[in-house]
């Protein structure tokens, strides 16, 4: 099936609608200049808040790995995605140390990104067309040099979801400003795309990680 990662949650209205979607995974955005920025201990509370069968993704962008893995150890989240300069040596230093999968996101421009997106040692890749959370959407022609499973993740929301995934074949979708009024996140939305995607989900070859 195509799973479904709700991103840039911050409140505990934001937890709630989740629970009643359950979707696969929900996004917890690390990076300190982000609006959707939470800190650790606004993250461990709202982990405890979350249903326990959602996985808590932890967006970085170029975080000591040992921060990160620390998160991870204290059960704060449970997957790593990496939205910076991260390499294979963080990559593999993750892998190892906490034992769990890493997301790492790219931004795809050109056919040189989307060579260094298949070739990355991370467990999964999110592909995007900026930094994450734009709402903007990057050339899927692109995506034909990727045969490998990915996130699909920018410009999406309730509508442009089903023609994604009439188009293409993700592992994953990934959306964050396509589920916001003025900057938060509506239940409403949240639904809607929840809903978009069951509408149209197939069986997958791969389970969530």
């Amino acid at each position: 099936m195509i799973c479904i990662k709700l991103c840039g949650l911050s409140r505990p209205q934001d937890i709630d609608a989740a629970n009643r979607l359950h979707p696969d995974y929900v996004g917890f955005v690390f990076a300190p200049k982000s609006r959707r920025y939470v800190s650790p201990k606004q993250a461990a509370e709202l982990k405890q808040q979350l249903d326990p069968s959602i996985q808590a993704v932890g967006v970085f962008v170029d975080e000591n790995p040992e921060t990160i893995l620390s998160l991870l150890e204290q059960g704060i989240i449970d997957i790593p995605q990496l939205h910076g300069r991260e390499g294979e040596k963080e990559i593999r230093f993750l892998q190892k140390a906490a034992g769990r999968p890493v997301i790492k996101a790219f931004s795809l421009h050109t056919p040189q990104d989307a060579a260094l997106a298949q070739e990355s040692p991370a467990d999964l890749i999110l592909l995007d067309s900026g930094p994450g959370g734009t709402g903007a959407a990057f050339d899927w022609r692109l995506l034909e040099a990727i045969s490998r499973p990915y996130f699909l993740a920018g410009g999406l929301d309730a509508e442009t979801v089903i023609t994604a995934l009439e188009r293409l074949d993700p592992y994953g979708v990934d959306v964050s400003s396509g589920i916001e009024t003025q900057g938060q996140k509506d239940p409403a939305k949240m639904e809607a795309f929840v809903r978009a995607v069951e509408a149209v989900r197939k069986l997958s070859r791969k389970p969530p990680l």
